[in-house]
Parts: structure tokens; C-alpha cells; sequence
């Protein structure tokens, strides 16, 4: 069977997915336990990859049977392989919490389409994950896409044009992004990534190949609401039901990151001549939008919003930590990554339960929540002091490594840009905090937290502690690992 997880943890969602939503005609709860259920195994089947990607290196699956580069290949190396965990671990969380809000703000005969709808999503996830083909990515890529357009578009009134914009912009990023694997193609004459790579290394630098790269590099960046191709995402997450906003805000980015990172360190090597510049320019760009979404997050007065404005300044300090082009950037950026996905899943899965208690999304609601909801407000705590990098939960510990990769790289206005946009964060930490430590509660009652929201914030909370302390483990035996088999570090 170990031969067999990198298909395993795509193809158990995509049956299932199929599977809850025919059951759905027949039964309307027993879809949920099927999703649960499966996503469990998703999250076992993951860890497992990962643990023996750790211990006998890369694993490779054919599928079909047929040899790369002729056929498909679905490639682990340690980096992928811990970002499969973690989507797979977080994803299995929140939907371990949302049953009961699922029930309450989605009609009876939506629960089941939209189940099927977060599982094809992690299909999606996950294959775009463990793909080690360019064009299968791109299409596991639109399967991700589509069922986020679907289940945005189940929101509130003006979800709608939310969903529509939304597929606007993720259809323009999917064309770049495509375009981009067709000059590649033309180049190389291969859809292969590791064959793609060792072909790269001898075709010269030429117009080509550079709008090849800008081209996919613009793709993700959309997918991804890097600055400034980031206007589709508050609206989307702030108008969709938030057990999808749960779902989506630590998953959908992370993982566009994940991609970002592949093309220009793996696909690519430091060394291209052009990746140089375009570096440069990505840091600027991620530099104003650290600045940018952090004075936005602070003027929200919807806490939703506010937080997906936090979701973006966090892609932002994973710009600023590719830019600084430096061993211990790269190091931050890729710990980052991983810390973000469940520190954005503890503080999103803490705002549903909030709203699932108090159908309310204003800022003012949250005073005296301490008192009210300790549950929800231990999730708030431990999401926003690990955002904000306190020690010793894990957002500390990646953002010390990218503030040492900007020193040693001299990048000078990363350094501020990461230092500054994180004080302003932390306004926006402490008002929240403020109100729920501090307020006297602004409601005299409210509805019961079901079980299965606390079980899944005390496990989000517990996990920020856990990557904290294993930091340097994860650097020594996950990161480190891929980072030297680049070359030019």
C-alpha cells in the first residue's frame, strides 16, 4: 500500500466526493459522516506519506502504469509532503467543527452538494500537491477552482456577484498560468517537472522562457491574491457561508503559494537570470501589500473582512521571505507557509463558531466573549498571538527565520516591511482581544457551542504550541532536506 498513497490522497476524496453527493438524493445526514470519515483517512494516508517520504526520500507513482515523462507522474519530496498533511489535517478539523453551522445558514437540500463541493476541493488541493506534471496541475487546479466558485456562490445575499467576480479573476489566472506551461511545452517538449527541469538546464535564457515564467508566475499570483491581484478574495470569503470561508482561507492561498515556490526554486533553480529581477519586483509588490492589507484589517468593522485582510498580509510576508533570495528567506517562507495554514484554520474556525453562537459578524459583538464563549475565545487568543509571532507558537519561529533571511540578504525594506506591517497586526490582535478580555459582554445570552467545535479549536490550539517546539525539527529533517537539493544556496 505505500507505493500506492500519493494516488491514494486524491483519489479517496474524488471517489467520496462523487459518493456524498448521489447519497445526498437518498439521505440527508449521512453524507457528513461519510466526509468525515474520509477525510480522516485522507489525513492518515498523508501523514504516512510524509513519514516515509522523510525516511527513504522522494516517492514517485506512475499513474496508469505509464513511464514519466510520457505519463503522469505524482512526485513527494519532503516539501510537498508536509504541505499535504497540513491541508489534509486542517481540512479534516474544520470539517470536523461545522456540522451543526452547516445545518443551520444552508438549505436541507444544499448539505449534500456542498459537502461533495469541499471534498472535491480537497481533491483539487491535494493533487496540485503531490502533481508532478504542469498541465495535470492545471487541471487539478480548475477542479479547485470551480467548487471554491460553487460554494462561495451558497453565501449570503450578493454571494452571487461575489462568486461571479471571483471566477472572473480565477479564469484570467488559469489562462496565464496555462499560457505560461504552453511556452514551456513549446521549449522543452515536455509537461514532466523533473524532466522540464533537466531540459532547462540546456536551453540559453531567451524571450520565451521569460514570458513563459512571468506568465505562470502572474497565474498563481492571482490564484494565490498576491498585491495587486488580490481584489477577489475579501469580498468572496467575507459573502460565502463561513464554514466555506473556514474551509478555503487556510487551505486555497497556502497552496497556490506551494506552487509559487515550486516554479521558481525547483522548476526554475536561484540561479535563472531573470529570477533575479522578478524577485525584486515581487518583493516590492509584496512589501506595499504587507502595508497595504494591514491598515485595512485594522479599519474593518465586520470581523470576517478583517480577518481576510490578515489572510492577505500573511501571503504578503511569504512574498517578502521568496524576495530576500536568501537560505534562511526561503526557510521562513516555506515554515510560514505551513504554520499559516493552521493558524488562519484556528482563527477562521474561531469566527464560525463566534457566528454560529451569535449569528452576529461586528467587531462590537466580541466584548465580553471571555465570559461568554472560553472556547471560542481560546481559539481567538491562540490563533492571533501565533499571527502576530509571540512566543512559543509557531508564527514566532518563522517569522524570526524571515526576518534573519532579510538581514543576511541586505534586503533592507523587507526587513521594515515585515517588522512594521506585523505592529500594525497586532493593533488589530489586541482590539480583538481587548473587546473579549477586557468588555463587558455586549449579549446576555447565547447559543450553545456544539462539541465538535471545541474539540476541533482545542486541537487547532494545541497544534500552534506543537509546531512551535518542533520548529528546528521540521527546518532539520523536512525543509533543509529540499532546499539543498536546489542548488544555489
Amino acid at each position: 500500500m505505500n507505493e500506492q498513497l500519493p494516488a491514494l490522497v486524491v483519489i479517496i476524496p474524488l471517489l467520496f466526493s462523487f459518493l456524498i453527493f448521489l447519497i445526498g438524493f437518498i439521505e440527508k445526514r449521512t453524507p457528513y459522516f461519510l466526509l468525515l470519515i474520509s477525510s480522516a483517512l485522507t489525513s492518515i494516508f498523508s501523514w504516512k506519506l510524509l513519514i516515509r517520504v522523510i525516511k527513504v526520500g522522494p516517492l514517485s507513482y506512475h499513474m496508469g502504469g505509464w513511464e514519466p515523462p510520457w505519463g503522469i507522474e505524482y512526485r513527494v519530496d519532503h516539501f510537498n509532503g508536509i504541505v499535504a498533511f497540513a491541508v489534509s489535517f486542517v481540512a479534516f478539523l474544520v470539517i470536523l467543527s461545522f456540522k451543526e453551522r452547516v445545518e443551520r445558514e444552508v438549505d436541507p437540500p444544499r448539505w449534500s452538494q456542498l459537502y461533495a463541493l469541499f471534498f472535491a476541493q480537497l481533491c483539487g488541493l491535494l493533487g496540485i500537491t503531490v502533481t508532478g506534471d504542469v498541465f495535470n496541475l492545471y487541471v487539478l487546479l480548475e477542479i479547485a477552482s470551480f467548487s471554491a466558485y460553487s460554494m462561495v456562490a451558497i453565501g449570503k445575499r450578493g454571494a452571487e456577484f461575489s462568486a461571479l467576480r471571483y471566477l472572473i479573476f480565477g479564469t484570467i489566472g488559469a489562462c496565464c498560468y496555462l499560457l505560461g506551461v504552453g511556452h514551456l511545452y513549446i521549449l522543452t517538449g515536455s509537461l514532466n517537472m523533473v524532466d522540464m527541469v533537466n531540459l532547462l538546464k540546456n536551453i540559453t535564457d531567451s524571450s520565451a522562457l521569460r514570458v513563459g515564467l512571468c506568465l505562470l508566475v502572474i497565474g498563481i499570483g492571482v490564484k494565490m491574491a498576491f498585491f495587486p491581484l488580490h481584489t477577489w478574495l475579501p469580498d468572496a470569503y467575507s459573502y460565502a457561508p463561513s464554514t466555506v470561508s473556514a474551509f478555503l482561507a487556510p487551505l486555497g492561498t497556502k497552496v497556490a503559494g506551494y506552487v509559487l515556490l515550486r516554479i521558481l526554486f525547483w522548476i526554475f533553480k536561484p540561479s535563472f537570470p531573470s529570477e533575479k529581477l522578478l524577485l525584486e519586483i515581487l518583493g516590492w509588490m509584496a512589501f506595499t501589500g504587507a502595508f497595504f492589507f494591514s491598515f485595512m484589517a485594522i479599519v474593518q468593522r465586520e470581523l470576517r473582512r478583517a480577518f481576510c485582510y490578515l489572510l492577505l498580509s500573511e501571503i504578503s510576508f511569504l512574498g517578502m521571505g521568496v524576495a530576500s533570495g536568501t537560505l534562511d528567506g526561503l526557510r521562513g517562507t516555506i515554515l510560514h507557509l505551513i504554520n499559516d495554514v493552521f493558524m488562519m484554520g484556528c482563527l477562521f474556525t474561531s469566527l464560525c463558531a463566534f457566528i454560529h453562537q451569535f449569528e452576529k459578524e461586528e467587531l462590537r459583538y466580541l466584548e465580553g466573549l471571555g465570559i461568554l464563549s472560553p472556547w471560542v475565545s481560546l481559539g481567538f487568543l491562540m490563533g492571533g498571538l501565533s499571527v502576530i509571532g509571540i512566543p512559543p507558537l509557531c508564527g514566532f519561529f518563522s517569522k524570526w527565520y524571515l526576518i534573519l533571511g532579510t538581514i543576511q540578504g541586505k534586503k533592507w525594506h523587507l526587513l521594515v516591511g515585515i517588522l512594521v506591517s506585523s505592529l500594525i497586526n497586532t493593533i488589530l490582535i489586541f482590539k480583538v482581544l481587548e473587546k473579549i478580555y477586557l468588555k463587558h459582554p455586549h449579549l446576555e445570552s447565547l447559543k450553545k457551542l456544539p462539541f465538535t467545535f471545541l474539540v476541533s479549536l482545542v486541537i487547532f490550539s494545541i497544534s500552534l504550541f506543537v509546531l512551535g517546539g518542533l520548529a528546528s525539527t521540521i527546518v532539520k529533517k523536512v525543509i533543509d532536506p529540499w532546499i539543498y537539493t536546489l542548488g544555489g544556496f
